[in-house]
């Protein structure tokens, strides 16, 4: 096997070290992704490979982190393996424009900006912003909810909304919420753990709770929607691959003037029972080119997660070919 040094020149020191990563924790993120040995000597960077294309999205990779780099951007291990998957579809200038021209959606409680990390989470906070209902569509570690909620704490702080309502069908994947102990609440909890993480992020473990007290922040499930119209609320309906068509319609007549609604959902999940049309297929169909509704539809190359996830996952799917 053949070393080859990359053409890449790094201006400096803290260039290089950026782009490396501590302890080399960028290369080794880097070798898992593009499954060959890359490592350095001295100043320059070499990979034990002889396929050029390999090589040529190795050395776009690079090119495009020391870029960002120089334009005082911090790369995290996300940010390479997102860098070195967006190579493969994408203009370098198209990659540094959406890093360069972030959208800060908030921020956390310790006052770190959180940034809408991928092309389609900015698409998503976009479409927010322009639309009273928005459909979020795509598979799970993609920000669907995350954003949604993070979204909805950005404009209950400035006022634009005076309440946030988080809720889901009570359809779990083969358990059944009879065997949980406790009330209702206590039944669905487990269940919404993601949002409650998300919203302790920005607002903190004390706020949140307070917020969920006075009922300025409401988490029920679905079936507490009936009869109610939702005026200058931010809702978001989670998991609504698992709504039927009664359920979809139901949530969807609640909205309130001033309001928004983000419904998100995976439609590889569906845990309805056989026969059972799900809501949000159905409803993405019907309210197609609607005025002030936008689907927004999330991929797997916006799943960014460790590169022996994926790994993992092929070797599964594999399994039954």
């Amino acid at each position: 096997m053949k070393l080859k040094p990359l053409q890449t020149t790094f201006k400096n020191i803290h260039t290089f070290s950026e782009v490396i990563g501590v302890n080399d924790r960028h290369l080794n993120v880097l070798n898992s992704h593009f499954g060959v040995d890359i490592f350095t000597k001295g100043e320059t960077i070499q990979v034990n490979t002889e396929d050029p294309d390999v090589l040529e999205k190795i050395e776009a990779t690079f090119d495009t982190l020391i870029r960002l780099v120089e334009a005082n951007i911090h790369i995290s291990e996300r940010d390479v393996i997102y860098v070195a998957t967006l190579v493969n579809t994408m203009e370098q200038g198209d990659i540094l424009d959406h890093y360069l021209k972030r959208i800060e959606i908030t921020k956390t409680l310790t006052g770190k900006p959180i940034f809408a990390k991928t092309i389609n989470q900015k698409r998503y906070i976009q479409a927010i912003e322009n639309n009273d209902l928005v459909f979020s569509i795509g598979p799970a570690g993609t920000g669907k909810t995350y954003v949604a909620v993070v979204h909805a704490v950005s404009k209950l702080k400035n006022g634009d909304i005076s309440k946030i309502i988080l809720t889901r069908p009570a359809v779990e994947a083969g358990e059944n919420l009879g065997f949980l102990p406790g009330d209702l609440k206590e039944k669905i909890d487990p269940y919404l753990r993601p949002l409650y993480d998300a919203l302790y992020e920005v607002l903190g473990t004390k706020q949140t709770d307070d917020l969920i007290e006075r009922g300025v922040i409401e988490i029920a499930p679905l079936a507490y929607m009936r009869g109610r119209t939702l005026e200058k609320a931010y809702v978001i309906l989670d998991e609504a691959q698992n709504t039927t068509k009664g359920q979809m319609k139901l949530f969807l007549t609640r909205l309130g003037f001033h309001s928004k609604m983000i419904v998100t959902g995976d439609l590889t999940q569906i845990d309805l029972p056989p026969k059972t049309s799900s809501g949000l297929i159905h409803a993405t169909k019907l309210l197609k080119g609607v005025s002030g509704i936008e689907v927004v539809r999330f991929e797997t190359i916006d799943v960014i997660r460790h590169p022996l996830i994926q790994k993992i996952l092929v070797r599964y799917e594999n399994e039954h070919h």
